[in-house]
């Protein structure tokens, strides 16, 4: 009898776990609600009719599916236009950010650049700066070097603001690495590029993936430097030319959303693709 009065009153201070759970389980109901309610309100809409989508008492589910905003989009848009133009600048500035960032990086926090702290914080201090502060001097210069209304200057804009902020994301990854292995790659005979190339590189792989897909989703949704740098239909982005659709007095909802799904589509793909490396370097860059 006595041990089963123990037994049962064994932690009669510890609180219930119950609450902790019921908790967290409406924490995630709650965080899921604001990522994927809004993501799904835009896929469904694409698909209601133009009376559905407006309608003063909104449907959850559509009614009926309603494929043709879709092909009005491609049949009164340039939308495959935009959609070239904005590949070639997200894979662009992915590229040159990969190249640019990286070797910066190296050179900063691996080869004890004199100076290389200095540096490394004027990069952190620059992020104080709102870019748009930059948007006169930035289309000055871009039209002093007659750039103006070319994919090129969204290029080297995109990469102006996403490299800083990546060299200091491979910062961490970097300090990961043991640096044993240069001193082994030197007696070796191997020089810094070489020893970069050949031993850094590989072991720096889901960094360089964290870079690539930040740098392509920035300027994949980029849209105050593509407003002004750009000015002919043959040369704007998705962002801006999905923004002609909205008008001054009628919006075509349908038409807006359908090109909203299709414009997200492209980096849901990329992020499934490499998204279990960009977690990681999210997590790896935070802890280091």
């Amino acid at each position: 009898m006595a041990a089963e009065i123990t037994s049962t009153h064994a932690h009669p201070g510890r609180p219930s776990r119950l609450p902790g759970r019921l908790g967290r389980i409406l924490a995630w109901i709650a965080f899921g609600l604001l990522v994927v309610g809004p993501l799904y309100w835009v896929v469904a809409s694409s698909i209601k009719g133009p009376e559905e989508i407006i309608r003063r008492v909104p449907t959850l589910i559509p009614s009926s599916l309603h494929l043709a905003n879709f092909t009005d989009l491609f049949a009164s848009t340039d939308y495959p236009v935009y959609l070239r133009n904005s590949l070639v600048v997200g894979l662009a500035t992915a590229l040159v950010t990969l190249i640019v960032s990286t070797a910066g990086a190296y050179g900063l926090y691996r080869l004890n650049v004199p100076g290389g702290k200095l540096i490394g914080g004027a990069i952190l201090l620059s992020y104080m700066i709102p870019g748009t502060l930059l948007l006169v001097p930035l289309y000055q210069t871009m039209a002093s070097l007659r750039m103006i209304n070319t994919l090129t200057a969204l290029v080297i804009v995109n990469v102006a603001f996403t490299a800083p902020f990546c060299v200091w994301l491979l910062h961490g990854f970097l300090d990961a690495i043991p640096r044993e292995l240069d001193q082994a790659a030197a007696v070796d005979g191997a020089g810094p590029v070489r020893t970069m190339i050949k031993i850094v590189l590989p072991l720096l792989a889901p960094g360089l993936a964290t870079v690539a897909v930040y740098a392509f989703v920035y300027s994949w949704t980029e849209f105050v430097f593509a407003s002004q740098l750009v000015v002919s239909d043959e040369r704007k982005t998705l962002p801006i030319g999905l923004s002609a659709i909205m008008g001054q007095y009628n919006i075509n909802w349908g038409l807006l959303m359908a090109g909203a799904v299709l414009t997200i589509l492209p980096a849901v793909i990329l992020f499934a693709m490499v998204g279990r490396w960009f977690i990681k370097g999210l997590v790896t860059g935070a802890v280091k």
